[in-house]
Parts: C-alpha cells; structure tokens; sequence
C-alpha cells in the first residue's frame, strides 16, 4: 500500500509540474490537477491540500537529490575522470527527475524565490554548480568549471537550447561541450 501511495504522490508531482509550466502557477487549479490525473478532489487532497504543499513538495525533492550529489561529488578525488562522472550524474539527475521542475521555475522564478524550499533549491545548486571547481584553479577555469555545469542543465531543457539539434542529440552535444571545458590544459 505505501508503495501505491508514493506513485500516487510522484505523479500528482509530475502533473502539477507540467500544467504550472503550461499554464502558469498562479492560473493552475488543484481542480485540473485532479482531472487530469483522472481522480476526485478528494483523493488529491489525501495527499495535498494546496498547490503549494505539492510544489514545496517537489522542491524538497530536488534539494534532497541535490544534496546526495554534492556530498557525494566532494568525497571523490579532484580528478579529470571523477569530474567527468560528477557532469554525468548532473545529467542523469536532471533527465530522469527534474526536467520539468527545471521548465516550471524558468517560467515561475517568482514563486520558487518566496518558499523556504526554493532557497535551499538555490543555496544547494550553487554548491552542485561549483562541484567541478579545483582548487588553487585560476579564476578562468573555475569560471569554466561552472559554465560546464550550466551546459549540462542547458541541453537538457528543450526551450533553452533553442538550435537546430535534434531533441534526442542535445544533451550529448551539451556534455561534449562542458566535457571540453572541464579538460584538462
């Protein structure tokens, strides 16, 4: 039964994400969440009363990936081959689980910045964004460092990569490029 729950949960998650990248936050109903997920009010107030628990939700969500990335990230040696895997973990994470959140507070960066949620969201991908930094780097390739990381999240989301790249080519042409900026001289 908790499993069926936590299904239930993520795609409520999954749903209200997109229709606030859609619609917008402020215009988005608990209402159509529940229509389109095909379920009374009801059931979504069993497990959200509002669209801010559900958002808050989803944030503490990506915070907590966040975070397991960036403790893990500083336990590995400052190699070129760990820092490779740090950019590809950076990948995965934002392909398989925070694409649309992604969508959502490009659109919606007004609402993130007044939840608690959302602070920490900010505080925890400034720590991820700088995970590639080495120390004693000149401030170039530090600044580099963290430009890879912003490759990685721009190919990975369709409306910031606005070239003529086939959606499936773009996430591996956005890790070939911060794969040449983490390089090593």
């Amino acid at each position: 039964m908790a499993g069926r729950r936590t299904d239930t949960k993520e795609r409520i998650q999954q749903v209200a994400l997109e229709l606030f990248a859609e619609r917008g936050y402020e215009q988005t109903t608990l209402q159509e969440v529940a229509e389109r997920l095909e379920i009374t009010r009801p059931a979504l107030y069993y497990h959200f009363r509002t669209k801010e628990a559900i958002l808050e939700s989803v944030l503490q969500g990506l915070v907590e990936s966040i975070e397991e990335l960036v403790r893990w990230g500083h336990e590995q040696p400052k190699t070129l081959e760990s820092r490779r895997e740090i950019l590809r973990r950076i990948a995965e994470l934002l392909e398989h689980k925070w694409q649309a959140l992604f969508k959502f507070a490009q659109v919606n960066q007004g609402v993130i910045q007044g939840m608690p949620a959302g602070e920490r969201m900010q505080a925890e991908m400034i720590k991820m964004v700088s995970l590639l930094e080495v120390p004693g780097a000149s401030p170039a390739r530090q600044f580099e460092a963290r430009l890879a990381v912003f490759a990685v999240i721009i190919g990975s989301v369709p409306f910031l990569f606005d070239m003529d790249v086939p959606e499936s080519q773009r996430p591996s042409v956005a890790m070939e490029v911060a794969l040449k900026l983490i390089a090593e001289d």
